[in-house]
């Protein structure tokens, strides 16, 4: 396992950290047995990931507290990032949302604290105050934001500095290359990325756009005629699939799963600290944490880009993955 600097700390981190969303089991993942849970938080931890990021939102705290259940007795080995809803905003919310993720996760205290989604309807000042006041009573140990666009976090830099933006990013899904990510390398603020498997369609288990179930063929790829999709747009399934059969290719010939070669491509990325993706099999966690140690000659990492290209072009700038323009949540 690589380590890397988590930016304004000194704390190194798993360049690959473990997604705790599936955990929970829902509509778009499926049911979750808690043992094989366990099982994959261990895998994860021996395999030398030592960074784990869940949410409140997950499984109404579900997730947080089957993290908390695997690592008890190991909190000194791992960071624990988690994340408050969009409805907590204000400062009393705050204080008590965090205050229940610790006891789910017990533990004393939050590495990485971070807003979950920008709530407009509440000035950035009231929760960062809130956030601030959590860093003092030692509850939490730094602050960063998530799926924060070039506006918001502009906004929030005139308060404080969060140490990371999390965003989804990966060879299908390069939105933030346009404006966010030069943002954030400029002020030395962390990427991390989430879904970088774009919903585990680089995982090879869909071969056509059909056989994606629609508790996952939500996002912008897809057409607005598919059940449960909201961005009301055309999609650009055969760009999509057009990628991941060429992707493949590459990966035959490097002698790498799709799985690996996505999650080190990543990597490669200047600006970007942790590739964060969710894993609900101990396999899946020993698979995820050996991307670390694949270092893709620059050919490679820039024979993706092309190939990717077609799939960044057509879904443009916009970097929320499930709402068209006109409704995104960044801004």
């Amino acid at each position: 396992m690589r380590y890397v600097n988590l930016p304004g700390t000194d704390w190194n981190v798993s360049a690959v950290a473990m997604g705790c969303w599936a955990l929970a089991g829902d509509q778009t993942w499926g049911p979750q047995d808690e043992a094989e849970s366990i099982a994959t938080i261990h895998a994860a931890l021996d395999a030398g990931i030592n960074f784990f990021d869940t949410a409140e939102l997950y499984g109404a705290g579900l997730a947080e507290e089957v993290l908390g259940k695997a690592l008890r007795g190991q909190r000194e080995k791992v960071f624990f990032a988690s994340k408050f809803n969009w409805e907590n905003a204000r400062y009393d919310k705050v204080i008590s949302a965090c205050e229940a993720s610790l006891r789910r996760l017990r533990t004393d205290v939050i590495d990485l604290y971070q807003i979950h989604w920008a709530n407009w309807d509440v000035p950035f000042e009231e929760t960062w105050s809130a956030l601030e006041e959590l860093k003092r009573q030692g509850k939490i140990r730094a602050i960063g934001v998530c799926n924060f666009g070039v506006q918001d976090l502009t906004a929030i830099l005139r308060l404080g500095k969060p140490v990371t933006n999390q965003l989804p990013y990966g060879l299908l899904f390069r939105a933030i290359e346009y404006d966010i990510l030069p943002l954030c390398r400029a002020k030395n603020i962390g990427v991390l990325c989430y879904s970088p498997l774009t919903i585990g369609l680089l995982t090879g288990k869909y071969r056509t756009p059909d056989e994606v179930p629609p508790g996952r063929a939500r996002t912008r790829h897809f057409s607005s005629t598919r059940p449960l999709t909201r961005h009301g747009e055309p999609g650009c399934e055969a760009e999509t699939f057009a990628a991941i059969h060429q992707i493949e290719e590459v990966a035959k010939q490097l002698g790498v799963t799709v799985v690996r070669l996505a999650l080190a491509w990543l990597l490669a990325q200047p600006g970007v600290t942790s590739v964060i993706n969710g894993m609900r099999r101990p396999h899946q966690a020993r698979e995820n944490a050996a991307a670390a140690d694949l270092a893709l000659p620059t050919e490679v990492v820039e024979q993706l880009r092309r190939i990717t290209d077609p799939v960044k072009e057509k879904l443009g700038p916009n970097p929320d993955m499930w709402e068209g323009s006109a409704r995104s949540r960044f801004r």
